[in-house]
């Protein structure tokens, strides 16, 4: 009977995973959209938006990026004026910009339900839209180097991270679907 406890006050957890949830989507997006500014981070996202048949088109000579990678870390003088060139720090402010209201608009929830909704709905239209790199990115795999274990399911770095969208989109999901509840009992239409 013990053990009947201890699911009854899990089950009584879900407000707090809902709170914890849209915490940490604020804190991801804010985070991950303010590194935006920073060039490591800017120069990490090309490979992404160079191979996405929606995006490409943003950046000045998508096909060309290999050849101007940067280790994390790294400074390569030629590359970053590339980069410049190829309007990746200014695609990257753009981008972050986006993420950071993103994160703005979930954080006002307590006062501004539908606001926050719809901030949970554009994050998750995000990392539907990240997931597809998964199909357009080769960097997403590991590549044939030699071992055997390359390419689909193997994932890479990259792939790893892009991967992890699939948590945000449900969770952007379930704070759409609090937002949008917290609205309408604020309208008078309980649920």
């Amino acid at each position: 009977m013990h053990h009947l406890r201890l699911y009854e006050l899990a089950s009584r957890m879900d407000r707090v995973g809902i709170t914890v949830t849209r915490i940490g989507l604020i804190a991801v997006l804010l985070w991950i959209g303010g590194l935006k500014v920073f060039k490591y981070e800017a120069e990490g996202i090309v490979p992404f938006v160079a191979n996405s048949p929606f995006m490409n088109f943003l950046l000045a000579d998508p096909a060309h990026y290999k050849a101007h990678k940067n280790p994390e870390g790294a400074l390569v003088p030629e590359n970053r004026q590339w980069h410049e060139q190829n309007g990746t720090y200014v695609f990257a402010y753009g981008l972050g910009s986006v993420i950071v209201l993103y994160g703005l608009l979930l954080s006002v929830n307590p006062w501004l339900p539908q606001v926050a909704a719809i901030g949970s709905f554009l994050v998750f239209t995000m990392s539907f839209v990240t997931l597809s790199f998964l199909i357009t990115t080769p960097e997403c795999w590991v590549p044939a180097l030699g071992d055997s274990q390359y390419g689909f399911p193997y994932l890479s770095g990259a792939g790893r991270l892009v991967i992890k969208d699939a948590i945000m989109m449900g969770a952007a999901l379930v704070t759409m679907a609090d937002s949008a509840k917290a609205y309408l009992n604020q309208r008078g239409r309980t649920l």
